[in-house]
């Protein structure tokens, strides 16, 4: 069974411990910039919307990487950057919709969410629940995958 990250942004409050988990669990340190999530903020409306790699099923950054540094965990479905293939080209940075990779100065090489290895930290220290890690089929995937097929159809008929 597959699982996904849920994101729930009407329960977001903003706090940043997603980002604070997901950099200690990856960089060591407590440093939202250098997070695999992020936490967008509508100032005006008082809102706030965690995102990360939704790691699509056919991901355009994995087909984009001329070194074949981006794989898929099978285990976890996570698409995976192995620094020792990545070159920092940047290419995938530019070929995810989502702009969910980010480049890393520090060490001249992508970085991406990768699920925590099945346990993913943004999850377990979301205190409002605003972002869980559930079956892949309660995420509504494949009711997007539906809709989007549907545009995809209607803008081919139009053509």
């Amino acid at each position: 069974m597959q699982r996904s990250l849920y994101i729930s942004p009407d329960k977001c409050t903003g706090c940043l411990q997603c980002e604070m988990a997901c950099s200690y669990e990856h960089e060591g340190n407590f440093n939202p910039a250098k997070s695999r999530i992020k936490v967008f903020s509508f100032h005006t409306e008082g809102r706030f919307v965690p995102y990360t790699c939704t790691q699509c099923a056919e991901a355009w950054c994995k087909s984009a990487c001329p070194t074949e540094a981006i794989t898929l965990d099978v285990a976890t479905g996570a698409k995976m950057v192995n620094d020792g293939l990545c070159v920092g080209c940047k290419v995938c940075t530019i070929a995810c919709p989502f702009g969910t990779i980010n480049y890393n100065t520090a060490t001249g090489k992508v970085t991406k969410c990768d699920l925590c290895g099945g346990d993913p930290a943004c999850a377990k220290a979301c205190p409002t629940q605003a972002i869980t890690y559930i079956d892949a089929e309660g995420t509504g995937y494949d009711k997007m995958r539906s809709w989007a097929a549907r545009t995809d159809n209607q803008s081919a008929a139009q053509a």
